[in-house]
């Protein structure tokens, strides 16, 4: 083992590489906080996180004023204690996403620092449980894009060998999100999965209408129809719906999933390791869903979750967006439409150190020793 000795933070602010809109916010600017940890050994471990364009400097901050802080002098290999030593230490604030998206930076830092230090990948490290993952795609299916082109984007999709694709509904009228569809559906077969996501914007009523109209399109699931702090509400969509829900990007704890999971609430899992807190509570989020029989499909970050859902049995497909390509000279290794674990030790995910430096938030770093 080897004690913490150095700890470095910076942000930068990365723009989507196509125009992102779903039914409550346009997507318009990734902050990516960044941790680097660095040990006696000399050994280093990289982490972050991100939020969509607002709050970055707020994890910045408690990044550099409390969690920071509490690592020099650690033992860098003790990842669980450590993780629920800064929760304690800001547990006036927990569980909500600022400190969630802090303490994930830090966490996933360790891992990479662990995993490199035993010569291991961390789909290996954290359970190795498969080879590769279908890949179901996102970025063609954004809220704005007309029915012409969500149906070019999802035959190119299957045509690369892809499992699915996912469309965002929450037009103003439900035939508009029928009609869109009802194209997808029709050009691309049967065969093809298709998921839907309201990104938490409507009401149980007008859930229950949509819900009634995806199962006519054989729908594979729909992502978050109305807002997630009510369980309720799922509980009884859940109940009246054909098509399995999911949700799990806009939860911050284990036991949020625990009571969605016990409720019935929750078909297919979406936990998110940068929202969760880290990969060390995505694990445990993992295994208490293959307790219920409950498939794993992580909200974005597919650079990381691309290990992840490897690492664990009930790992069941990774969404397609690419989220780092301006800062790293690694690439997700796509083959037939299915995920291959980075095999390199560490997380898998080779930064571009001079990029980022041109891209960091000016007064965002700083540096703990």
């Amino acid at each position: 083992m080897a004690r913490i000795t150095r700890v470095e933070i910076v942000m930068v602010d990365l723009a989507p590489a196509v125009r992102r809109t779903d039914a409550i916010q346009s997507f318009v600017s990734q902050e990516t906080p960044l941790v680097t940890i660095t040990d006696a050994d000399g050994a280093q471990g990289t982490g972050y996180s991100y939020t969509i364009g607002t709050g970055g400097p707020a994890v910045i901050s408690l990044l550099r004023e409390t969690l920071a802080p509490r690592l020099i002098g650690r033992e860098a290999d003790e990842v669980e204690r450590i993780w629920r030593d800064l929760l304690f230490a800001t547990h006036a604030t927990a569980t909500g996403a600022i400190t969630s998206l802090a303490l994930a930076a830090v966490d996933v830092a360790l891992w990479d620092l662990r995993c490199r230090r035993a010569s291991l990948p961390l789909w290996r490290m954290a359970g190795g449980a498969q080879a590769s993952v279908p890949v179901y795609s996102t970025e063609g299916g954004w809220l704005h894009v007309e029915t012409a082109a969500l149906v070019e984007d999802a035959l190119a999709v299957r045509a690369q060998g892809m499992a699915g694709a996912k469309v965002k509904i929450g037009r103003p009228h439900l035939a508009e999100d029928d009609a869109r569809l009802a194209a997808v559906r029709a050009a691309t077969g049967d065969g093809f999965r298709l998921m839907v996501d309201a990104n938490q914007a409507f009401t149980l009523s007008e859930a229950m209408l949509r819900a009634d109209m995806l199962a006519r399109h054989g729908v594979t699931w729909f992502e978050e129809p109305m807002p997630a702090d009510d369980i309720g509400a799922h509980a009884r969509l859940a109940r009246h719906s054909r098509v399995p829900l999911a949700v799990g990007e806009s939860l911050y704890s284990l036991s949020q999933f625990k009571d969605y999971l016990d409720r019935g609430a929750a078909a297919v899992v979406q936990v998110d390791a940068a929202r969760v807190g880290g990969i060390t509570p995505w694990l445990k989020v993992a295994h208490l869903a293959e307790a219920f029989n409950i498939a794993v499909c992580p909200h974005f970050l597919m650079e990381l979750h691309a290990s992840l859902v490897c690492a664990v049995p009930n790992g069941w497909m990774l969404e397609y967006i690419p989220q780092l390509d301006a800062v790293t000279t690694s690439r997700l290794d796509l083959r037939q439409g299915r995920a291959h674990p980075p095999q390199a030790p560490g997380i898998g995910i080779d930064w571009d150190r001079d990029a980022i430096r041109d891209k960091t938030v000016p007064g965002s770093a700083a540096v703990l020793q």
